[in-house]
């Protein structure tokens, strides 16, 4: 990613960087840009600064500068419109990248003021990839219980719980204040639950409407926050004119595997190897490492599922920039089944040659990824570009 950023600089004067709060945001600008000051509008100072006299607050930094928690002050974006466009006119050359954890309110301002002007990216917790790049040892149910987030693998597990409660505390419950008025934080805390136990599953409103007793208005209302807080995110259908009645209504999933197993109550290995919930958060882990891989290029992956009224279902259909298709089967066993490939053969019977590569998933011994309708081994899994 620090290499795409660095090519960025080079057509645009500022780069957006956005994503969950303590994903590394922060850590990968001020190791990669060492030359650049450092501004955090968390600081209380700083952000007083910035409001009082955006103008003047910006023109401290004749080379430009990392803005770190951009959120706090999302104004700054129409300051930072005019003085790029100030420096275009004078040929000064400064950089600024900017950071922000709330999607909301940044990419309202973004949109607002600086079409053509920044570039957004996306940095998600960490990849199993770059995770077993410094703990190679870590087994399955370790990487599933422990997420990405890079201060709970420098911690250990024994810190794990202690983290991820403050990390729920102090900044998802916040988040949820500051862009709603959250009236009854208990119903909430119940439909955060109530949610990582739907890892994986069509998003039902209703169903959750009746359990925690709030409106279906009030239950998308919430999502919508968690998904602005980069807390979950919906995988949309499958749509294609192939004759077939289709599913239209989207999977949850979670950012991160170790948010979710501690809303759970999942707290240990043991715990993790017979919980019922495993195979969900297997397949969501993969999902996650999916859209980590377009994201740490600077891109978006195009991911959705495919299920029809039969309850026929593949767990990732990946859109190619050639307009082909790729299909994954994910499973949580370490043992060949061969009726794992019955619904991609069933796909491939709809799509014929628009459908490339099609593999299962898992946590086995095999790491055969190259042929059609092979196995790949979760830990290595190469995706084409």
């Amino acid at each position: 990613m620090a290499s795409y950023i660095n090519e960025l600089f080079l057509y645009l004067p500022v780069i957006t960087l956005t994503g969950p709060r303590q994903s590394g945001k922060t850590t990968l600008c001020r190791k990669v840009f060492t030359n650049l000051p450092y501004a955090n509008l968390e600081d209380v100072a700083t952000l007083a600064e910035a409001r009082i006299d955006p103008k003047a607050f910006l023109a401290k930094y004749p080379q430009g500068a990392i803005i770190d928690e951009a959120q706090n002050f999302p104004e700054i974006f129409s300051y930072l419109q005019v003085a790029v466009d100030d420096d275009r006119m004078t040929g000064n050359k400064r950089r600024f990248i900017v950071t922000g954890s709330n999607n909301f309110a940044l990419m309202q301002r973004i949109t607002q003021s600086m079409a053509g002007r920044t570039a957004v990216m996306l940095l998600l917790p960490l990849s199993t990839e770059e995770i077993l790049a410094v703990y190679p040892n870590a087994g399955t149910s370790e990487l599933l219980l422990c997420g990405g987030y890079p201060a709970i693998w420098s911690g250990g597990l024994g810190g794990r719980q202690i983290l991820l409660s403050n990390y729920y505390t102090t900044y998802i419950e916040r988040d949820v204040r500051s862009l709603i008025n959250l009236k009854d934080l208990q119903a909430f805390q119940m439909f955060i639950r109530l949610a990582a136990g739907r890892i994986g599953q069509e998003f039902n409103a209703s169903a959750l409407s009746m359990e925690v007793g709030v409106s279906v208005p009030t239950i998308k209302n919430w999502l919508s926050v968690l998904s602005a807080s980069y807390v979950v995110y919906l995988l949309q259908p499958f749509y294609a004119n192939i004759s077939k009645r289709l599913t239209k209504t989207p999977k949850l999933y979670f950012y991160d595997t170790g948010l979710a197993s501690f809303l759970l109550g999942i707290n240990t290995v043991e715990q993790m190897d017979v919980h019922p919930l495993r195979g969900s958060l297997f397949e969501n882990m993969v999902v996650n490492d999916m859209l980590k891989h377009g994201a740490n290029q600077g891109k978006q992956e195009n991911l959705f599922f495919y299920r029809d009224k039969s309850q026929r279902e593949v767990d990732v259909i990946r859109l190619m920039p050639d307009n082909t298709l790729e299909a994954y089967e994910v499973k949580a066993g370490m043992t060949f089944n061969a009726d794992y490939f019955k619904h991609l053969h069933y796909l491939r019977s709809l799509l014929g040659d628009r459908l490339g590569r099609t593999a299962v998933v898992y946590d086995g011994n095999q790491e055969n990824h190259q042929v059609i309708d092979g196995y790949c081994n979760f830990r290595h899994l190469q995706l084409e570009q």
